[in-house]
């Protein structure tokens, strides 16, 4: 009897221990979402600037290979189409990152949203996108 109430007491203290983290945890994040709004406003200013006729975000993590393969098909966009593309990257794998999943309604990845001149989607693709693919969807919103 003795020993059942020990293992009571003590799963009570892990049970408070779990939901305390995870509290703390959630806390941090939203803290940092309202710290980061600021962030995200420029990159919705910078989509509806004149020159940018669209912003391409990949959304992924550093360390899928997917993802991987991605990165040096953003580095050519990026330099390819600078002034014209903006180009904007959000790994998942960290607090922001999830934050940015989460509004993105990210469901794999990587995945790719493309944003107009106005900062509304006009296109979204799942998983690896090859570059003259994703070029004809640029082209879309006048990128020459």
């Amino acid at each position: 009897m003795r020993l059942r109430s020990k293992l009571t007491g003590i799963l009570a203290v892990v049970m408070i221990f779990t939901f305390a983290f995870t509290f703390m945890h959630y806390t941090q994040a939203f803290a940092q979402n309202k710290k980061t709004t600021a962030t995200k406003e420029k990159t919705q200013t910078a989509a509806k600037s004149d020159t940018i006729l669209a912003t391409f975000i990949e959304i992924g993590a550093a360390q899928c290979i997917p993802c991987k393969a991605m990165q040096p098909i953003m580095k050519e966009v990026a330099e390819e189409y600078k002034g014209q593309v903006k180009v904007v990257f959000y790994d998942v794998w960290t607090p922001q990152g999830k934050i940015d999943g989460m509004k993105y309604n990210i469901r794999v990845i990587p995945t790719q949203v493309f944003l107009d001149k106005d900062g509304k989607e006009y296109f979204r693709h799942e998983g690896y996108f090859p570059k003259e693919e994703l070029v004809k969807v640029l082209k879309m919103q006048g990128v020459k």
